[in-house]
């Protein structure tokens, strides 16, 4: 069978193909850093005691991803609290999704649905 061949970052090491070197790891985690320096806590997003409560009920309850069958990792809101936030506490607007779904598909679909 046959593989990709490494390759050459731009630092100049040698790579196995699929991998990051550890100057883009690097490089990936100052970026992050950056960004979370300036993002509210969870609590200031609307991410309090309320919601952790909320969404640990709704896990017990509805533990597969409502989309693929998968185990749920993560609660949604169907529609985005920056859409309806009086509805970031309503169980009728939330649903169980897996990591996958949730980073992925649902992310892309807010993005294209939702904006503002």
């Amino acid at each position: 069978m046959p593989r990709k061949p490494p390759r050459i970052c731009g630092c100049g090491q040698l790579v196995a193909a699929g991998t990051r070197c550890a100057c883009q790891k690097r490089h990936d985690a100052e970026r992050k850093a950056r960004f979370d320096k300036g993002r509210p806590s969870a609590a200031a997003r609307g991410l309090d005691a309320d919601w952790r409560r909320l969404r640990k009920d709704h896990l017990r309850k509805h533990p597969f991803c409502s989309r693929c069958g998968e185990l749920a990792l993560e609660v949604d809101h169907i529609i985005p609290r920056s859409v309806a936030p009086a509805r970031r506490l309503d169980p009728t607007n939330l649903q169980s999704l897996c990591k996958p779904c949730h980073s992925g598909a649902k992310q892309r679909e807010e993005r294209r649905n939702h904006t503002r």
